[in-house]
């Protein structure tokens, strides 16, 4: 999601939390939207919904997006566990999140 359609700038989060001992370093850091950085707060790991199982957070300084996700209309999907859990976790597909992706997307503005 570009910063530039947000009225709040976007946060710096560290992928790890520091109470996880993730330093506070560029390769631990990443800005993030309010709302996915509300709802990931400290966590490094969810529930993926297919397999039960705990599964990591995607990591956009260590994964590859188009590995772990893919975009139909304006509904992220996830792809592996990793996506799958990170969609859950963080949110991503929120009515409100996909609204502004269809219009972003209608726009010319939001593309992957």
């Amino acid at each position: 999601m570009p910063q530039a359609v947000h009225v709040l700038t976007f946060p710096i989060d560290h992928v790890i939390a520091r109470q996880h001992g993730g330093e506070t370093h560029a390769e631990n850091l990443a800005m993030s939207c309010v709302r996915c950085n509300s709802c990931k707060g400290p966590n490094i790991a969810g529930i993926d919904p297919r397999s039960r199982s705990l599964t990591r957070l995607f990591n956009p300084r260590i994964d590859h997006w188009a590995e772990h996700f893919a975009l139909r209309d304006a509904t992220i999907l996830g792809l592996t566990s990793v996506g799958r859990t990170t969609v859950i976790v963080l949110q991503l597909n929120h009515p409100d999140s996909v609204a502004l992706r269809l219009s972003l997307i209608a726009e010319g503005v939001f593309t992957h």
